[in-house]
């Protein structure tokens, strides 16, 4: 008798527990949030989205501006009344000029789902990454937006056989990283006079755009070996200073640019005595020409005052620039002046000067660039230009560091 009494005693212990736990799981302070319990019981639902826009219920139209299409054509052609186009054209002007559209450019439209088809959305892709969004959903609203950049460590090497722009190309590497290349050693190597048998090595920075590779970023580090000796460029910030170094520390930059054109042909040299091509005549020739097609840009080699901007007889329209001093440079035959170049304005070392031309006693486009000191013509091939600002010296060691990591790297790179 006393023990069933003990069986029902606990049997009731039993029950009173499980009441307690069942009332404690689903009390009011245990259920809170009624959408915790629901993803408990669904799968989160996932929508596809565009520019910011959901669109799964929405029809999507991609295209590309055609050559001499506007926007009241592309919007036109799908229904969208003048009026409304008229007001897209007055307000875009506070954020985006649709004037500025340009063709081959792609462009999206959202279309309701139905037999209306109206359009909601324009979006027009200013660049890759850049993108502007007309929404007509309600009143007219226009805002930008910008893709996600990704951005991936890519190398890069090669051999000269012709140029680097076409060893870049032949080496199946964006060409434009030659410009950056010869921007970086603009101070250091005469890209005019690299010769067959040159090679380099380079790593940066690739850009991509939803997977798609949109060009080059930043040039993390490189090595160029041009006439037997070695020219290392490391990026480093430091102090607020972003800038190019060789592997001492020393700053990439010179008072004067090697050159004032970028990847041209040298046509004729620093002379005393040159056959003139179109007087027969031999005389001095105090200068460097470069063959280029017209209106290829000119550089300042270094920041200075104009001091003449005008025709000089044979010499045709030309700039002459006192830097300092002792230096002095003149550029020659040109076709027309750098916007805003005239006696005594002040440029900046890469400023545009002027533009390739055929003028004075000239046979054909050139640039006839001369490099004077104290007065006297010298060889421009033969300048040696002081370097700018090193590295702060506080900053040394880790500089090093650097260097000793890029330098590692590089050597693991197997030129092509």
């Amino acid at each position: 008798m006393l023990k069933r009494r003990h069986v029902e005693i606990l049997i009731l212990v039993l029950l009173a527990l499980i009441v307690i736990l069942i009332s404690h799981k689903y009390s009011p302070e245990n259920i809170t949030d009624k959408s915790n319990v629901q993803s408990e019981l669904l799968t989160e639902v996932e929508y596809k989205s565009e520019y910011g826009i959901v669109v799964d219920s929405i029809n999507v139209i991609r295209g590309k501006v055609k050559r001499n299409e506007n926007l009241s054509e592309i919007l036109s052609a799908y229904g969208v009344d003048y009026s409304v186009i008229d007001v897209i054209a007055r307000k875009s002007k506070e954020t985006f000029d649709v004037r500025k559209i340009r063709a081959g450019n792609d462009y999206t439209l959202l279309c309701s789902n139905d037999s209306s088809a109206k359009v909601l959305y324009l979006i027009y892709e200013i660049s890759p990454v850049n993108y502007v969004v007309f929404d007509l959903t309600d009143t007219v609203d226009i805002v930008t937006g910008e893709k996600e950049v990704v951005r991936e460590i890519s190398n890069a090497s090669g051999t000269i056989t012709s140029s680097l722009w076409n060893a870049m190309i032949d080496n199946n590497t964006n060409p434009n990283l030659a410009n950056d290349l010869s921007e970086i050693y603009a101070w250091t190597i005469d890209f005019f006079g690299i010769q067959k048998g040159d090679t380099y090595k380079v790593i940066y920075e690739e850009l991509f755009v939803e997977g798609r590779s949109i060009g080059t970023g930043k040039v993390l580090s490189s090595w160029f070996n041009h006439y037997g000796k070695d020219y290392f460029a490391i990026y480093f910030h430091h102090d607020s200073i972003a800038d190019y170094y060789d592997d001492l520390g020393g700053s990439m930059r010179r008072t004067f640019l090697k050159a004032p054109l970028r990847f041209r042909r040298i046509s004729s040299r620093f002379s005393n005595s040159r056959l003139h091509p179109i007087l027969k005549i031999r005389r001095p020739h105090h200068g460097v020409d470069y063959a280029a097609a017209v209106g290829t840009p000119v550089h300042a080699v270094g920041e200075g005052i104009v001091i003449k901007a005008q025709r000089s007889g044979g010499a045709g329209r030309m700039v002459k620039i006192k830097h300092n001093g002792t230096y002095s440079t003149a550029y020659l035959h040109l076709s027309k002046y750098g916007k805003g170049i005239k006696k005594g304005v002040y440029v900046k070392q890469g400023d545009v000067i002027g533009y390739v031309g055929s003028s004075g006693l000239s046979t054909g486009p050139h640039l006839d660039f001369r490099f004077y000191r104290n007065g006297k013509a010298i060889d421009p091939l033969k300048v040696e230009s002081p370097p700018a600002n090193p590295v702060d010296t506080a900053y040394l060691d880790v500089y090093y560091e650097v260097v000793d990591r890029m330098k590692e790297q590089l050597d693991s790179i197997i030129v092509k």
